[in-house]
């Protein structure tokens, strides 16, 4: 198996304001976490909001500095690498797409500017004509007119506002790209074809995907393995095919049962799972298993001791103590 991202035990704890009687406390954002992902392969991050998907996202390229952990890319750890010229080298090689393609484009810089700012920074651009002539590349690769370079953002819709974030990201001409939900800021109609956007610029330049998505049919759709996360942990992660077809964990089934199936008669024999209950803080989660205090399946073990990640066949990892 080529190994191009491997995730040790990440943690990423944020402090909280605290005062003159009252210890700063930590919001456990992500709270333990590993996995590791192929060379071209796409993994889908669901969970509920807040359970610290985005927070991942970031952590692994950079963006966020770990509490604890290991984030090794192609075998070096990004954040221990002592010479700052190689660490650069590796974050430059991994990207990341904004969820909200209105807040992550500056406003005041025209499309080419957006675009060709990490060429300026990384000085792979030499010349102002490569520079355009790179900047227009890289505007038809993801379906824009090249001849719209001078545009500002205001002038496109979300869609289009959508790939040009594509187009910066592909600028530098990384190996791993984040893609924080990259589709819901965009109309419907436009999500179909910003994920097949993704899907053909992947074959082409064999790019590897982190997809983060509430969107659970879309994430089934294009994710080769699905990660599920809960208060800052990882609880399940299977093929996409056998995840949705037969989950483990309490709170994948719950999460499934969710998602709607084009097929009336089948719709109205499901039984959608109800969770009752509101997720713990993240600043004092339970002890024990993170769900159990919405599991209708919770043993006393659940309350007292945390489920380890256990492989129970064909590479299907859960972490639960009931999952028989």
């Amino acid at each position: 198996m080529d190994t191009i991202l491997e995730v040790r035990n990440l943690k990423k704890h944020f402090p909280t304001g605290g005062g003159m009687l009252k210890k700063p406390e930590q919001v456990r954002a992500v709270d333990g976490i590993s996995f590791a992902m192929r060379r071209g392969e796409t993994l889908g991050l669901v969970g509920e909001s807040g359970c610290g998907k985005t927070t991942v996202g970031r952590t692994i390229v950079g963006l966020y500095k770990p509490t604890a952990g290991k984030v090794i890319f192609e075998d070096s750890d990004v954040y221990t690498t002592q010479n700052r010229r190689a660490q650069n080298r590796k974050r430059q090689q991994m990207q990341m797409i904004f969820q909200d393609p209105y807040a992550s484009l500056n406003p005041r810089m025209t499309v080419g500017d957006i675009v060709g700012e990490p060429l300026d920074i990384h000085k792979l651009a030499v010349g102002k004509k490569a520079r355009q002539k790179r900047i227009q590349y890289l505007l038809d690769l993801v379906g824009l007119n090249p001849d719209h370079i001078n545009r500002y953002p205001h002038e496109f819709s979300g869609g289009q506002r959508q790939r040009v974030g594509i187009a910066r990201s592909l600028a530098v001409e990384p190996k791993f790209i984040v893609c924080d939900e990259p589709i819901s800021a965009v109309d419907v109609s436009i999500q179909a074809q910003i994920v097949n956007t993704l899907e053909q610029l992947q074959e082409e330049l064999n790019l590897t995907y982190l997809f983060i998505a509430h969107d659970l049919s879309m994430v089934r759709y294009i994710s080769d393995r699905v990660a599920v996360m809960y208060l800052g942990k990882i609880v399940e992660l299977n093929t996409s095919a056998d995840l949705y077809a037969r989950p483990i964990h309490p709170y994948t089934k719950a999460l499934l049962s969710a998602v709607p199936i084009a097929d009336p008669p089948l719709e109205r024999q499901r039984k959608r799972i109800i969770l009752e209950g509101d997720v713990p803080s993240p600043i004092n989660p339970p002890p024990g298993c993170c769900f159990h205090t919405r599991c209708n399946r919770a043993l006393p073990i659940c309350r007292e001791q945390t489920p380890e990640m256990l492989d129970i066949g064909g590479g299907h990892l859960v972490a639960c103590h009931n999952y028989e």
